[in-house]
């Protein structure tokens, strides 16, 4: 009987620590999306947590430093300075005129410091507009191999 009280002990400790575990991991990573607008009005405990802002890069606005990439995002009109001070490399996509999406977080002086950085280029992934041959209204060519 006591091999069973010990048994069931250990196992609830086990699964209370899991559960502990799991509920730490996803409080650490969970991280809130806001537009570049909505940075000035937040206030508080907002300011100290690691936030999403998404938005385009500002052509001309790229710039290779020591240790970091700084950058500015627009959005309505908006725009957002920008410091990637992260370990990865940045994304093949990441240039002038591309939707990018930053993780990080707001200095006092109001630049964001981003940790990770994605982007993507949506006229990369656009379908090439179809041009018609001579001598066909579909675009199809009529002409046997």
């Amino acid at each position: 009987m006591k091999s069973k009280a010990k048994f069931a002990i250990g196992a609830g400790i086990i699964i209370v620590t899991l559960f502990c575990l799991a509920w730490v991991g996803a409080q650490q990573s969970k991280t809130y999306y806001h537009t570049i607008s909505e940075l000035p009005t937040l206030t508080g405990a907002s300011l100290h947590q690691r936030l999403r802002v998404g938005g385009d890069v500002k052509a001309g606005s790229i710039q290779h430093l020591s240790g970091r990439v700084d950058f500015v995002l627009v959005e309505q009109g908006k725009d957002l300075s920008v410091s990637y001070v992260g370990t990865d490399p940045l994304p093949d996509t990441f240039k002038d005129g591309a939707q990018c999406l930053v993780e990080g977080k707001v200095t006092p002086d109001g630049r964001f410091v981003a940790e990770t950085v994605q982007a993507k280029c949506a006229s990369k992934y656009e379908a090439a507009p179809a041009q018609a041959q001579p001598g066909s209204e579909s675009g199809v060519s009529d002409r046997k191999s």
